[in-house]
Parts: structure tokens; sequence; C-alpha cells
């Protein structure tokens, strides 16, 4: 077992070529910078973090800023994405992207995505790499820095952390719906009829099966084809096609496709990402050579360790829940779980006055946009939230504590529409509404 754990230790902390590094901060920052462009062009700070009058934060005191804060922040962010990619003032541009691009996105559950996620782990890792030792201007700057090399960890940790987003995205999508009843791509298919020469084909169930089948078994394997030098090549091809199409068949995944298109270059050998950097004027010539071990670090092992176990428990906390996970959304979020649901249904809100016996439905477009109401109305945390704002401003105006219902009936993967919610619980007296069973179980 020692041994093991030697051999382990030794693999991690052994000096390999930078070139994988320094190709991946270069690509993943021109990402980062197009994302943060993009963003601004399509009018989305406006749209997503000005305009509401309410934001479904992950926690209550985080809240846009006010004025043009937000328009200064991503700013921001594209001005460290270009520190990113020149390696200029690497460790700071990096630092400071990483914490803009939490802040954003934990602004409002609503636009929550498994990429964004993915993007805000990455560049927490990046903090970490010296990924600006080589092709930087810090190492015209600080010519003390420059190095050829790098500790074989620096590159493992996000080939660790791409293979877990497949892995668990695939084991995800091992589940009745998307194996026996291809949902919900048979319900989204039929809608892509105007493509060119296969739109004729997307209403068949076959293609739907052929979709989910074939999605399923990408996810399962492709990360280990990455892995292998024999079956790289073709695999990242297999990647490339798969998520070019998807781009092509859901635009509305936004980044992701090209996301993994980029990041998973980091799989290739060091002599692949040497050619690379040699084409841009970089190149480096160390395949093969400096193969000396760098002092183990004990507690950066035991730091790898936590993390990769965390990011194996995450996706699986869904256990401890009973019921369906896509009916009731325990655990559902920072699991890796990507397209494997269409809900469809109502949702309101029934403020009571219990002094005056009256009550009335609450006018959600005062609050929320249309995208937000689209999102909340099957979502039950943030039901939850949304109930207790209107509790908390109902309490301001008038003193006393109001009743809060919430009457839901929703549709999963085509299923016919049941009650979602228990339309008698007061969901803002109660301390825990989720765990009160609050939930309709789904009925199969």
């Amino acid at each position: 077992m020692n041994t093991r754990v030697e051999d382990l230790n030794t693999w991690l902390f052994k000096s390999v070529s930078i070139a994988p590094l320094v190709v991946f901060r270069l690509t993943f920052g021109l990402v980062l910078l197009y994302s943060s462009i993009r963003t601004y062009e399509k009018g989305w700070i406006k749209e997503l973090y000005i305009d509401p009058t309410y934001h479904f934060s992950f926690f209550s005191w985080l809240q846009p800023l006010d004025g043009d804060g937000m328009y200064m922040i991503f700013l921001f962010l594209g001005l460290t994405s270009i520190g990113i990619i020149f390696g200029f003032l690497y460790r700071i541009s990096i630092v400071v992207h990483f914490l803009l691009f939490a802040y954003v996105e934990l602004i409002d559950k609503t636009y929550y995505l498994n990429h964004y996620y993915l993007v805000s782990l990455v560049v927490f890792w990046m903090i970490w790499v010296p990924a600006h030792r080589w092709y930087s201007v810090d190492c015209v700057l600080f010519p003390n820095i420059r190095s050829e090399t790098c500790t074989n960890w620096n590159i493992l940790i996000f080939k660790f952390q791409l293979s877990i987003v497949y892995f668990f995205a695939g084991l995800a999508k091992v589940n009745p719906d998307w194996m026996l009843r291809a949902q919900p791509m048979a319900t989204w298919l039929p809608g892509k009829y105007q493509l060119p020469i296969i739109g004729q084909f997307m209403n068949l169930r076959e293609v739907a099966c052929l979709f989910s089948w074939s999605g399923c078994a990408y996810d399962l394997t492709i990360w280990i084809f990455l892995w292998m030098k024999k079956t790289r090549f073709v695999a990242y091809l297999a990647v490339l096609v798969f998520h070019i199409m998807t781009g092509i068949l859901f635009p509305r995944i936004g980044m992701f496709p090209y996301i993994m298109i980029v990041s998973t270059v980091i799989f290739f050998s060091a002599s692949a990402h040497e050619k690379i950097l040699s084409y841009i004027g970089g190149g480096l010539s160390l395949t093969g050579a400096e193969q000396r071990t760098i002092k183990k670090n004990k507690v950066i092992s035991v730091i790898l360790s936590v993390y990769l176990l965390i990011q194996l428990f995450l996706p699986m906390r869904y256990l401890q829940y009973p019921g369906n996970l896509f009916w009731h959304e325990r655990g559902y979020r920072f699991s890796w779980r990507v397209m494997l649901m269409e809900k469809n249904g109502y949702t309101s809100f029934i403020v009571k006055d219990p002094i005056k016996d009256i009550q009335r439905e609450a006018d959600q477009s005062r609050f929320l946009t249309a995208f937000q109401k689209q999102q909340l109305r099957s979502q039950p945390d943030m039901m939850i939230q949304f109930a207790h704002f209107l509790g908390d401003r109902f309490k301001n105006l008038h003193g006393y504590e109001p009743e809060v219902y919430v009457k839901s009936r929703i549709s999963l993967n085509a299923r016919r529409s049941q009650v979602f919610t228990d339309e008698t619980l007061d969901v803002y007296g109660h301390k825990d509404p989720m765990g009160h069973g609050w939930i309709v179980p789904l009925k199969d």
C-alpha cells in the first residue's frame, strides 16, 4: 500500500513540460474574453442583472451593484481575461477574474448553468498553477520566474476535472426517461425540422433514441479515450463532432460546447502543445527531458485528495433524498446533469392576510422577468425563496406575518401534468417546507 502511495506521489510531483499549461492558459483565456464580450454585446448585463427588481441570490446579502456597477464588473472581467491570455500580472488577473466571475454567478440561481460552475472551478485552479512562467509578459517583467517545466499535478488537475464532468454527465443519463423513453430528446428534436438534410428525420422516435443512447455512451467513455495515447486523436475528433452538433441543435446551451472543445486539448501530449507554441513563436523542446522529481508536498496531496472526494460526492448527494431527482431537484445543481429534463406547467403564489381573512394571488410580473418566472415554476428552492420575499414584503407593509401558499402543477418529460406542491402548507410560516414533504411525489 505504501509503495502505491509513493508511486502516486512520484507521478503527481514529477517535473514535466509546461507547454500544456501555457496552451491551456492562452486558449481558456480567449474563451473567458469572448464570454465577457458576448454578454455585453447581447445586452445581457442590463437584461439579467440591472432590469430585474428581484434576484434569486445564493446568498441574500449578495446583490448586483447599482448604476453602472455591473458594466464595470464585466469590463474588469474582460481586462483580466486579457491579462490571463498574455500572462500579464497573471496572479492578480486570475484571482480578480475568479472573484468577479463567482460574484456574478452567485447573484441569481435563475442563470445557473453547469458550464459556469465548471469555469469557476477551472479558474480557481488556474490561480494555483504556474501557467505564466513561459510565453508571458510576466516572464519579460520578472525573468527569474521563467521555467520550462511544471509539476505534473498542475496539468493533471484539469484532466481529472474534465473527466469527472464527462463521467457524471453520462452516469446521470442512465435513467428510464433518457434510456427507455428517449426523453427529453423526443420532445425537443421534432422542433428542429428546419435543419437542412437531417431536419426531416427529427420527428422519428428512432432518431431520439439514437441521440439519447449515443449521448450517454459518449459521456461515459470519451474521457477514457482522451487519456489513452492510441485513441486520443480520434477521441478529440469525436469531441469536435459532438459539441459542434450540440451547439447547432441546442444553441441555448451557450458557451458549453466551446468550453469543452478548448479545454479537452489539454489531454494531448506535451510534444503536441510544444508544436502549437512553436507555430505562434513560443516553442519549447523539452519532450522527454528533465524528468526530475520535485520535492513532494503532503499538504498539496491532501488538498487534491479532499477536492476530488468533494467532486465525487456532490453529484451523488441526491441519493440521500427520496423520490425522483428530476421532479424534486434536491441535489440537482453542481452535479453535471446536462439537458436531462423538460418541465412545463404553472405556479402561482397566494398571499393570505390572516387578520382580515383576505387572500390574493401575487402578481409575479411585478418583480420577476419572464425568464425568472419560467425557471421559478419548477424549482422548489426558488419557490420557497420567492414565497419568503412576498411574506417579508407583506410584513414590512402591514406589521404582521401573512400566510403564503404555492399552487403548482407541472409536467415532467412529456408526462401528464400533476400537482407539484402541497397547496395547504403555509410556506412562509413553516421552518423547513422541503423537509415537510412539501413536494408531492411524482406519479409514474
